[in-house]
């Protein structure tokens, strides 16, 4: 019988992509919400350094990447459980967000980044004329 995949294959293929590698690091863990007139995300980054972080928008994508160094010099390590490397995501932002406007701030270890709902998505209202009465209806 010839069989076209493997199960173990399969499964190490999906521990990789969770867990990362030593090569590449798993995806960075990521919180995102709207409030009022803004969407913001967090991304947890602990031990990153400020200039190692590179924020890219292009059309509505937004990339993320930044780097936790390897530990050079130690004779002996005892324990290596935090991913280090270049660690990498990218969002695919709403036509209703104004990229032009993001701001970033990184604080204890967590990027913050704040992005405004732009004027077009915005409730508005319209008017309605019919005859010689005006309406406005809420669109």
């Amino acid at each position: 019988m010839l069989m076209r995949t493997d199960p173990f294959r399969d499964l190490d293929r999906l521990t990789q992509q969770v867990f990362g590698t030593a090569a590449r690091p798993a995806l960075m863990n990521m919180d995102a919400w709207r409030e009022n007139e803004r969407f913001i995300i967090e991304f947890d980054l602990p031990g990153v350094d400020t200039n190692s972080i590179d924020l890219d928008v292009e059309r509505n994508v937004l990339t993320v990447r930044a780097d936790r160094p390897a530990r050079e010099g130690i004779a002996e390590l005892v324990a290596a459980e935090r991913p280090r490397g270049v660690f990498s995501r990218q969002i695919i932002l709403g036509d209703n967000l104004d990229t032009d406007k993001i701001t970033a701030s990184y604080e204890s270890g967590v990027l913050r980044l704040e992005i405004p709902v732009a004027e077009r998505a915005k409730p508005r209202k319209i008017a309605v004329s019919s005859g010689d009465e005006q309406k406005v209806i809420n669109a």
